[in-house]
């Protein structure tokens, strides 16, 4: 499993495509990021399996 793993979601405000790094080191984690284009803040719950990140999930 990589440690650092590569995942893309939408922004539920605008539509823009995000990219985050993710640390599978870390565990299942929850996150508040802002979009980049609309600036709006969107929580985004991501959960950890043995095989790296085995759901996300985004909600404004």
């Amino acid at each position: 499993m990589n440690i650092l793993e590569t995942i893309s979601v939408q922004c539920p405000h605008c539509g823009e495509v995000m990219e985050l790094q993710v640390d599978c080191a870390e565990g299942s984690q929850e996150l508040t990021e802002e979009c980049p284009v609309c600036c709006n803040p969107s929580t985004i719950a991501i959960t950890i399996s043995d095989n790296g990140v085995s759901s996300v999930e985004i909600e404004s």
